[in-house]
């Protein structure tokens, strides 16, 4: 990709974001941010399209071990630092070291450090029955003996767990770039890394005390360790163990994220051409998935997942029903079949004062996916023009998948489920950035104006289904 035109996207991404909130702060000037917001939004927005626009020129010819270098000691750095002075930000903000409208945060960290004691004192057993009788489900129990294993190792201290999603975050830089790399060549790997480094989301999830990073990061590791065992044929023990370790581990975080990794091997294998995976090495990967999956449905996770899907997944108007039952007007547009054309762009970004804090304070990072949305759409089209869907089929498969599940579920408009499904995005909007020809500018062109227009609806219906307009 030149520099020139990235330089040239950019700008329009900047100029969209500025324009849509002037546009919506003049509608609605009752219920424009605060300024606080637009300060954070405003620095959101410029710092990905500049920085990107600044470092990808310059980095781009570096050799490989320089340039994997600097992405991973850039991003740990601004990483580190957001997730130090952020902790003060929230105190003084909130009164406590939290985010804004924290919840899962709040349980977290108090029962990990109930947890911590308990191992320093030897009740070691007491931990699993504790766990197996109080948690919210077994997918929360990852991320609270991650939590308890930090705090009891290296004290209770906030900061610490936070560090390390900033090495996490840092470290998916390059995880990324080698995904990328085996799946669209040097140039969209680079171009990817980079993005990441710069994408907001995946810097302030590192201020979060809940488990994004971690999830993110292991799910994003398992398909890169996936890739490399088919792509490389070197079938030993620890790199056909490593993925299944991965995957496995995720089922503490969100068991749907666990059951979209094994569908995305399971069509990686499946659509994968003969030269890369043999009829015999399909017929036995099969076998074993499918052994896999029944060991899982068989297991607490299974039981898990039955009574997650009869209460939040198979009703697809319980978006519809849940806005109803808060007095909101237009919740028939909430249906799950209306909004699941819009998986890769939603949620939009909040421009108006009738939101969460936290996702006011998000805002401009918010909008940089929906804007690196167009994007990750275009790449499909790409792939299937290039003949690359199935050097695709991979991370085509998990992204498509857990989108899928989201927007029939009832997280259907949540920021934070949506987060998992970031990196791959950057991913395949990198690839199509990296082909993209002029002929295409066109479609970016509207799908630019259609942006705006979405935001202008989208925080209108805000207030109007509360009456305020």
């Amino acid at each position: 990709m030149s520099t020139k035109l990235l330089r040239h996207i950019n700008l329009f991404g900047i100029g969209v974001y500025l324009l849509a909130l002037i546009v919506v702060s003049t509608a609605f000037h009752a219920h424009a941010l605060q300024a606080k917001w637009v300060l954070w939004g405003i620095g959101e927005v410029l710092f990905f399209f500049v920085l990107t626009a600044v470092f990808y020129p310059r980095w781009k010819n570096d050799e490989k071990k320089r340039f994997l270098w600097k992405v991973f000691l850039v991003a740990f750095v601004i990483r580190g630092l957001y997730a130090f002075l952020i902790s003060y930000y929230y105190y003084y903000e909130t009164g406590h070291a939290f985010e804004y409208d924290a919840a899962d945060s709040v349980w977290y960290h108090p029962t990990a450090v109930y947890l911590s004691r308990c191992v320093r004192k030897g009740y070691v057993s007491y931990i699993f029955k504790y766990l197996n009788a109080y948690t919210m489900g077994w997918s929360d129990q990852g991320y609270t003996l991650w939590l308890t294993l930090i705090y009891t190792i290296f004290g209770r201290n906030l900061l610490t767990p936070r560090l390390f999603k900033a090495l996490m975050s840092a470290c998916l830089c390059v995880v990324v770039y080698r995904l990328g790399t085996r799946t669209f060549g040097e140039r969209t790997g680079r171009l990817a890394a980079v993005l990441t480094v710069f994408m907001p989301i995946l810097i302030q999830s590192c201020g979060l005390h809940t488990k994004e990073m971690e999830m993110i990061f292991l799910s994003l590791l398992a398909l890169e360790r996936m890739d490399y065992l088919i792509r490389s044929k070197k079938y030993t023990f620890w790199n056909v163990f490593c993925p299944i370790l991965l995957t496995g581990m995720t089922f503490g975080f969100r068991t749907i994220i666990g059951m979209c990794l094994i569908f995305a091997f399971l069509a990686f294998v499946v659509l994968s051409s003969k030269d890369l995976v043999g009829k015999r090495t399909k017929i036995i990967t099969l076998v074993g998935i499918v052994a896999v999956f029944f060991v899982f449905l068989f297991s607490p996770v299974g039981r898990e997942m039955k009574i997650v899907y009869r209460l939040k997944f198979a009703d697809l108007s319980y978006q519809s029903r849940k806005y109803e039952s808060m007095g909101l007007k237009h919740s028939e547009l909430a249906q799950s079949w209306l909004m699941a054309p819009g998986a890769f762009i939603l949620p939009l970004s909040p421009m108006v004062e009738e939101s969460p804090d936290h996702n006011k304070m998000i805002h401009g990072s918010t909008y940089v996916k929906n804007f690196l949305a167009f994007f990750a759409m275009q790449a499909i089209v790409i792939a299937f023009r290039q003949k690359k869907w199935r050097d695709f089929s991979l991370i085509g498969a998990y992204e498509l998948s857990y989108l899928a599940i989201i927007m029939f579920s009832f997280a259907a408009n949540s920021e934070r489920y949506h987060e998992p499904a970031i990196p791959i995005i950057i991913l395949m909007a990198a690839y199509a950035m990296a082909h993209l020809r002029h002929k295409d500018l066109k479609i970016f062109y509207a799908y630019c104006g259609l942006l705006l227009v979405a935001l202008l609806v989208w925080n209108g219906l805000k207030l109007s289904a509360r009456g305020l307009v």
